[in-house]
């Protein structure tokens, strides 16, 4: 019987499949790089705001707490923006006439409130509670970074589930002393690994809960 394919169809064929593979593990390599860019995240991306905000100035300058300005980030889901009559509270004496604040002036006036740009912005399908993560020990910094080094607010982390799953898969790393919950740049424990393990029994964390998907996905 005649032979009916060239004997270099076999090197062909073993070519064509391990490039096949090649192909579809750097595509898969490539779309998980671009999925965790700062172009799919906005991690570390600057948006534009109606009035430049520095935290930097306000937290680390001024020495302001969070909660001055974020009033429900302690009984509420949702941290709060700064009403525009907490602006002025301190603007109506200090830079009252500064060009920069102007659209904080008009909203006062006219009684409509500023828009401001969600940075930390978290898709429909996810819920996420300040008041959960406060009450158990979860600081301010562990999620926004060091805002208290930020001029323009951004994102510190990619939000992404992953990263989630870095804290609810060990929560003993990141827990600490609810006093200082609302302090950046803490010096780390020589046994801060201990005292995350007793910080998570007293708190009452459920680790095994904390990885239930409807934990998040409600």
């Amino acid at each position: 019987m005649a032979q009916i394919f060239h004997p270099s169809s076999n090197t062909f064929s073993k070519a064509t499949i391990f490039g096949g593979m090649f192909i579809v593990a750097s595509l898969a390599f490539a779309w998980d790089r671009i999925n965790r860019s700062a172009y799919f995240t906005q991690a570390d991306v600057v948006r534009d705001q109606p009035v430049p905000f520095s935290h930097e100035h306000h937290v680390r300058g001024l020495g302001i707490d969070c909660r001055y300005c974020h009033t429900t980030v302690e009984k509420a889901a949702f941290a709060g923006l700064p009403a525009t009559e907490v602006c002025m509270s301190c603007h109506s004496q200090i830079w009252k006439d500064s060009p920069m604040l102007a659209p904080v002036r008009e909203s006062y006036r006219s009684g409509t409130p500023l828009k401001w740009t969600r940075v930390h912005d978290l898709p429909d399908f996810v819920y996420f509670n300040h008041s959960i993560h406060v009450a158990k020990g979860i600081g301010c910094e562990s999620c926004h970074g060091r805002v208290d080094q930020m001029p323009l607010m951004r994102r510190a982390h990619t939000l992404q589930m992953s990263w989630c799953l870095e804290c609810h898969g060990h929560p003993e790393q990141f827990v600490r002393d609810r006093e200082e919950i609302y302090e950046f740049g803490r010096p780390a424990q020589t046994n801060a690994r201990e005292h995350g393990q007793e910080l998570v029994k007293d708190y009452g964390i459920d680790t095994k809960q904390l990885l239930d998907c409807g934990v998040c996905h409600r």
